[in-house]
């Protein structure tokens, strides 16, 4: 292997400063033209460029922008995940009376909660996760769980044990 001073370079800098610097403004455009507002946008871009902080980016980059593009849409699938699961959230509590409703903190908790529960789950199968969650959030046995699904009592089985799994192995690489 050369000597990192002997690696052929690009006209483009792909150090993340380069990056950064050549791409920002194409990429919060292209985040603004996705979302239809720029101060989302702007914490996308942001978002995407601290996602690269936290990995080395490649040296060398055929195309800076279709790199950045790949980045920032598994951002936009990430905050879009959130934000439907933190309204799926909001809606249940406003079914709950008043007087049960969680101080802010909680709230905070529990959509935390949430959203661990879906990266652990992300994958899965539709109804490994429904029956899952229908385990653990509803405590529905596994014959309730069978029937509400309309699987057999065995499948409800393995398709705890699968997202058992999955959750187990999701916690430990985090």
């Amino acid at each position: 292997m050369p000597a990192d001073d002997t690696l052929p370079t690009l006209p483009c800098d792909t150090t993340l400063r380069g990056l950064y610097t050549d791409h920002h403004g194409w990429l919060h455009g292209w985040l603004h033209r996705k979302t239809g507002c720029s101060h989302r946008a702007a914490d996308l871009a942001h978002d995407t460029f601290v996602r690269l902080l936290e990995r080395d980016p490649p040296r060398m980059l055929a195309s800076p922008r279709a790199f950045l593009t790949t980045v920032a849409q598994r951002v936009l699938y990430n905050d879009w995940r959130r934000q439907q699961i933190e309204r799926a959230y909001l809606d249940a509590l406003a079914q709950q009376p008043e007087a049960l409703a969680p101080s802010a903190e909680e709230r905070a908790i529990v959509l935390e909660t949430l959203l661990e529960i879906d990266r652990c789950l992300d994958g899965l199968p539709a109804l490994v996760k429904r029956a899952f969650l229908l385990a653990q959030l509803d405590g529905l046995t596994h014959l309730e769980i069978a029937a509400e699904l309309g699987i057999s009592l065995a499948t409800v089985k393995r398709h705890l044990v699968r997202a058992g799994t999955q959750c187990f192995f999701a916690m430990g690489a985090a």
